[in-house]
C-alpha cells in the first residue's frame, strides 16, 4: 500500500495518474454540449448504493473509469455558457494549476512550520487586497472557506469590539435582502437570530438609510447597543449594493462596527471600469470577499479583512503545541493566530497563481463583461411582454417571471414558473435559479461566465416560456 503514498519514490506514479485524471476532465470539458444530464437521484443513486467501499479497485484508471458513471457523466457544469444558475462561476485555468500544486504539496496554513513561503503568499495577497479596498498600512486579514465563515469571523469580532456583558442587549442590522449568514451567524454567537434587525430596501432592493438612521435611534433609545451594520455589495438575490458611504456615516456616529459583505461584488476590486460601486468600502472596519465567486477562482477561496488588525486578536488563541506565546512574541508570523480554522488549505495559491499569469485588469475586464451582459439582458427582458423583471442590474444578476397573456391568478404564474424551472433542469438544456420576491415566486439568471451571450439569454427565455405555456395549457385542459 505504501506505493500510493505520493513521495520521492512514486513521483512517476503520481504523474501517471494525475495525467490520466485531467486527461479524463479535459475530453469531458470538450464534449459538454450542455450544463446537465437531467438525471435525478432516483436514477443515479443505484449506481452510488451499489459500490463497496470495502472492495478497492485498486487501480487508478479503473477507479477513473467508474468516477465517470457517477460523477463525470452527470455533473452540473458551470464552464458552460447556460449554466445560469447560483453564484458559480467558470474558473480560470492559472488558479486550477494552483489547486493541483496546494493539493500535491498539501501545506497547512495554520503555523510558519507547516507552510514557510505559503504563509508569506498569503499574507501578501491580504495585504494586496486591503490595498485595493482602501485600507491602510494598519489592516490585515486572513483567508477563508468561504463568505459564511468570514461573516461569522466579522461578527465575532464585532462582538468583543462592542464590550458589553450582556449579550442580550447588542444588535445587528442588516437589509431584508442580506445573506442568511447574517442571522445564523448572530445565533452561533450566542445573540440570537432575533438580535438581528432586518432594515427595509428600497426599489432597487438597496438598504434604505434613512430607515436604517431610525433603527439606530430606536436601538439607543432602548438602552440596547448597536453592535454592528452589515452592507452587502452584492446582494444574493438581486446583486445589489446598499448605499456605503452614507451607512459608514451612521456607523462612526453611533458607534457600531460596520461589516461590508462583498462575498459577490468583490470583483469589482479588479474592474477597469466600475470601482466606483464599492466608494465607502474603504470606511469599514471589516470586509468579506469571496474570490470564487467574481475572481473566478476555484471552490473555496474567501478572505476575511479588518481595518485595524489589531482586532484580528479576538480569534487568538495559544497552544503549547502549535502556537505558544513565545513564537509570537519573537513575530514568528502564524497565521493561526488570526484564524478560526487550525488546519486550512493553502487556498491563497490559486488566487497568487491568477495574478502572476493574467493579472488584475484580466480578471476585473471578466467580470465587466458579465455585468455587461446582465445590461443586455436586462433590455432584452424589459423588452419582453412576457417577463416581469424586478431590478435593473448593478452587477450580473437578473430576476424576473414569467406572466401569461391570459388572465391567470398569481398563484397558477407562481406554480407556472416553478413547473418552468424544474422541467429545463430536467431537459438539461440549461440550469437558472429561483427566489421569492414580495411573496411570490420569481427565476434568476446569475451570469458569471464571459462565455455567455445574450442570444444565450434569448434562447434560455425561449425555452422557460415554453415549458411555463405547456404547464398552464395542461392545467386548463384538466381544470
Amino acid at each position: 500500500m505504501r506505493s500510493h503514498l505520493l513521495n520521492d519514490a512514486t513521483a512517476e506514479s503520481y504523474r501517471r495518474s494525475v495525467t490520466e485524471g485531467v486527461e479524463r476532465v479535459a475530453g469531458k470539458l470538450a464534449a459538454t454540449r450542455g450544463p446537465f444530464t437531467g438525471v435525478t437521484p432516483a436514477e443515479l443513486a443505484p449506481a452510488l448504493d451499489a459500490v463497496d467501499l470495502d472492495r478497492p479497485l485498486g487501480d487508478s484508471s479503473a477507479a477513473l473509469d467508474e468516477l465517470e458513471n457517477l460523477y463525470l457523466r452527470d455533473a452540473v457544469y458551470f464552464h458552460h455558457p447556460r449554466y445560469l444558475g447560483h453564484l458559480n462561476c467558470p474558473v480560470v485555468i492559472p488558479a486550477v494549476l494552483g489547486e493541483a500544486v496546494l493539493s500535491a504539496v498539501n501545506s497547512s496554513l495554520d503555523t510558519w512550520d507547516q507552510s514557510a513561503g505559503g504563509t508569506l503568499i498569503e499574507r501578501k495577497l491580504v495585504d494586496w487586497t486591503n490595498g485595493r479596498i482602501g485600507f491602510g498600512p494598519g489592516a490585515d486579514g486572513v483567508f477563508t472557506s468561504g463568505g459564511s465563515q468570514s461573516n461569522l469571523q466579522a461578527l465575532l469580532l464585532a462582538r468583543e469590539e462592542a464590550k458589553s456583558t450582556d449579550l442580550s442587549r447588542l444588535r445587528i442590522f442588516s437589509s431584508e435582502c442580506s445573506h442568511f449568514s447574517v442571522q445564523k451567524s448572530a445565533k452561533l454567537l450566542g445573540l440570537g437570530m432575533d438580535a438581528v434587525v432586518s432594515v427595509p430596501v428600497d426599489r432597487n432592493r438597496r438598504m434604505q438609510s434613512v430607515v436604517l438612521a431610525a433603527e439606530l435611534e430606536a436601538c439607543r433609545a432602548e438602552g440596547l447597543v448597536p453592535m454592528a451594520i452589515v452592507a452587502t455589495a452584492g446582494t444574493t438575490d438581486f446583486g445589489s449594493i446598499d448605499p456605503l458611504p452614507e451607512i459608514a456615516a451612521l456607523a462612526e456616529e453611533y458607534g457600531a462596527w460596520m461589516h461590508v459583505d462583498a462575498a459577490y461584488g468583490c470583483g469589482l476590486l479588479a474592474s477597469p471600469t466600475r470601482r466606483r460601486l464599492l466608494d465607502g468600502i474603504e470606511r469599514a472596519d471589516s470586509v468579506t470577499v469571496d474570490f470564487h465567486k467574481s475572481f473566478f477562482q476555484p471552490v473555496s477561496s474567501s478572505a476575511i479583512l479588518v481595518r485595524d488588525g489589531a482586532t484580528l486578536r479576538h480569534a487568538t488563541y495559544h497552544a503549547d503545541y502549535l502556537n505558544p506565546a513565545l513564537p509570537a512574541a519573537e513575530r514568528i508570523p502564524n497565521q493561526v493566530d488570526k484564524s478560526l480554522q487550525t488546519t486550512r488549505r493553502f487556498d491563497a495559491l490559486k488566487l497568487w497563481m491568477t495574478l502572476r499569469v493574467m493579472g488584475a485588469d484580466g480578471v476585473g475586464t471578466l467580470f465587466d463583461e458579465v455585468c455587461d451582459l446582465a445590461a443586455e439582458g436586462f433590455a432584452l427582458l424589459a423588452a419582453d411582454p412576457r417577463y416581469d423583471v424586478v431590478v435593473e442590474p448593478q452587477l450580473s444578476t437578473l430576476v424576473y417571471r414569467y406572466v401569461p397573456a391570459a388572465a391567470v391568478s398569481p398563484e397558477e404564474i407562481d406554480r407556472a414558473n416553478l413547473h418552468a424551472r424544474k422541467a429545463l433542469f430536467a431537459s438539461g438544456e440549461a440550469v437558472v435559479a429561483g427566489t421569492r420576491v414580495d411573496g411570490r415566486q420569481y427565476l434568476k439568471f446569475t451570469l458569471l461566465n464571459p462565455e455567455t451571450t445574450a442570444a444565450d439569454i434569448a434562447a434560455v427565455l425561449d425555452l422557460i416560456a415554453g415549458h411555463a405555456e405547456q404547464y398552464l395549457g395542461e392545467t386548463l385542459v384538466h381544470a
